[in-house]
């Protein structure tokens, strides 16, 4: 094994743990409701505050990460995501979980940013779209695993998930400090090396600004249906937890291995741009497509495709984004957490007051915004050059 093959595996190691520990969290959360009797609103909230948290966060971590460094920031986002675990599994009140949400909210803000930046740095334009291929696909797998391994360690104990989580965390942060070696920028030769670093403003300029409302239209859209998606199918077809279980860890296996096999030759083919826009249509008549499924397996079959979709748009929008940061990895990565925490704090509030209208609503407008999101990706598709390949 290689050493850029060895750092990119210890780098994939660390998404896949904080992803799995984000995961570890479902199963347990009927059970910590009834312990601590709260309600479904303030779980609710408890999620919402991660993703405010990493919003707020993002920003200013994708400025150190060019400033600093990607293996510090790697590092520090290790040792708060353990703390924020540890500090989840000794909570005996709302203040604790509530403080623990905003601790895992700020380690996504350190943690994902940094690591994209990294695998751009020890990658090439060749080679990076599988490297974030497999990003993605690590990312996927940690959501997929971890609640069957919490659903486990929870039958030894309510809060044993986190202590697993925290440790496995801890671990990992000291194994980053020891084998990670900080990697040589990927240096833009027709920048100016005496320029001041990006400001925040930054995010409207042209090559930048499309891609990223793309981006928060991908997480309004997964956040929207992800939220409403058990609600959805037990309210209108009387799934039980296990079929919605089947369906999601089904569905997202599907998704993480099409991000493995298929990500790489699509991009060759036909290129970032291209495959985002054909990926955003997909979904969004899939999305729309689930309000009249009326089968097990239909339900399955648009969920998988839905999936797949998602799963193909978010690789595609980095990879094109850390080909054209040269300088500005960092900020960049920032702003792509950013985007992503802002779809992910409003899909899932606007999807599930839609829902007390209408369970059919919030796929409606989930719809809608891939719809419009098509569009524009389809006009920044058009305006690329004919001489140029679009990418």
């Amino acid at each position: 094994m290689g050493k850029q093959t060895l750092t990119l595996v210890l780098l994939l190691t660390n998404l896949f743990i904080a992803f799995l520990g984000i995961g570890l969290v479902i199963p347990v959360l009927p059970t910590l409701m009834n312990e601590l009797q709260i309600t479904g609103e303030v779980v609710g909230y408890m999620v919402a505050f991660f993703a405010v948290a990493q919003l707020v966060v993002s920003p200013i971590t994708g400025w150190l990460i060019d400033r600093i460094g990607r293996k510090i920031m790697i590092v520090i986002g290790l040792f708060i995501f353990s703390a924020s675990e540890l500090l989840f599994a000794v909570g005996e009140g709302l203040p604790e979980l509530f403080a623990s949400r905003i601790l895992g909210g700020v380690s996504a803000a350190f943690i994902m940013p940094a690591v994209t930046a990294f695998i751009a740095d020890i990658t090439t334009n060749e080679t990076r779209a599988k490297a974030l291929g497999y990003m993605s696909a690590a990312i996927s797998t940690g959501f997929i695993i971890g609640p069957g391994i919490g659903g486990f360690l929870a039958s030894y104990g309510t809060r044993v998930p986190f202590f697993f989580a925290a440790g496995l965390a801890l671990f990992a942060a000291i194994f980053s400090w020891i084998m990670l070696k900080e990697p040589a920028r990927q240096v833009d030769m027709d920048a100016d090396p005496n320029a001041k670093k990006p400001g925040f403003m930054r995010i409207f300029a042209p090559m930048y600004f499309i891609v990223f409302v793309i981006i928060f239209v991908l997480s309004f859209g997964l956040a929207s249906f992800e939220g409403v998606f058990s609600l959805f199918v037990d309210h209108k077809f009387g799934f039980t937890p296990t079929d919605i279980a089947i369906i999601i860890t089904g569905s997202g296996i599907v998704g993480a291995v099409a991000q493995v096999v298929l990500f790489d030759r699509l991009t060759k083919w036909m290129g970032e741009k291209r495959l985002i826009l054909w990926s955003l249509i997909f979904s969004a008549i899939m999305v729309g497509m689930m309000t009249v499924m009326n089968s097990y397996a239909s339900v399955l079959f648009v969920t998988i495709i839905v999936f797949v979709g998602f799963d193909l748009i978010r690789p595609a929008a980095t990879s094109h984004l850390s080909k054209i940061a040269g300088n500005e990895q960092g900020f960049v990565g920032g702003m792509n957490s950013m985007f992503t925490s802002l779809g992910t704090v409003f899909g899932p509030i606007i999807g599930g007051k839609l829902f007390d209208v209408d369970v059919d609503f919030p796929f409606y407008f989930a719809a809608i915004v891939l719809v419009l999101g098509s569009v524009l990706t389809y006009f920044w598709v058009r305006k690329t050059p004919k001489h140029v390949r679009i990418r």
